[in-house]
């Protein structure tokens, strides 16, 4: 036991292991979310934090150690983020002939993201740095961190705020438009991109291509409008 405790404390400090043990967590959530037919409550995602939260817990390992290893997944968030430029290629076309509409549902859904939250909040007795930390919740991570700490937010519970809405995003959208009865692909798609960045993306991606591509696209988007939005309705409110 004690043999084992001792190479345990010796991997622990090693960056491979947690980085490992991240891609691990999340092919058992995708196999698990596979074995349960997709259902929109078994998200990849959510099922892999819930792992890794209890593996940190169980073995008291700090935050700090973990992230040593899981910074290497962290750092292809950038290079991703600039890959929805792709599905925007791709659909060049059918973005024209939707143009207008997409537009529209852009303001609407970035305007709503942040005033709700901000709403919501205030009316909760929310106040200061965390307050300011809902605004970006709903763009994509990379840009959130940045638009948090340039408004005078708290990056590091953005970056909570990011992942529970995409999560959140990922589960109810499936349900919740097939409940308001909407049809079209690239409508479904765009407006989990806009909501749940990444997380939606991926989960759309699952659901159907078209979805997929335009749920990329969305969420690239809705990071450049939120980015320019965010500091102005933080300005012209607090």
């Amino acid at each position: 036991m004690t043999e084992a405790v001792a190479l345990w404390s010796y991997l622990a400090q090693e960056p491979l292991l947690w980085l490992t043990l991240t891609l691990a967590a999340y092919v058992i959530a995708d196999r698990l979310a596979e074995a349960l037919g997709r259902h929109p409550v078994a998200n990849p995602v959510l099922i892999s934090v819930i792992l890794l939260a209890v593996i940190l817990k169980v073995t008291a390992t700090p935050y700090a150690i973990y992230f040593e290893g899981a910074q290497f997944v962290h750092f292809m968030l950038g290079p991703a983020t600039v890959g929805l430029a792709l599905p925007l290629y791709f659909n060049l076309a059918r973005v024209r002939q939707s143009l207008l509409p997409m537009l529209a549902a852009l303001l609407a859904g970035s305007l709503v993201a942040i005033l709700s939250a901000l709403g919501i909040a205030w009316a909760l007795g929310v106040r200061g740095q965390a307050l300011l930390s809902l605004a970006p919740k709903s763009a994509t991570a990379p840009v959130a961190l940045g638009v948090s700490e340039a408004i005078g937010g708290q990056p590091t519970l953005t970056a909570v705020l990011v992942i529970l809405t995409g999560i959140t995003g990922a589960i109810v959208a499936t349900p919740m438009l097939n409940l308001l009865g909407v049809t079209d692909w690239r409508a479904r798609g765009f407006a989990v991109g806009v909501a749940a960045h990444g997380i939606g993306t991926a989960h759309a991606f699952r659901v159907h291509e078209t979805a997929g591509a335009f749920s990329g696209i969305g969420m690239g988007l809705n990071a450049v409008l939120t980015a320019v939005l965010a500091p102005l309705v933080v300005g012209l409110l607090f």
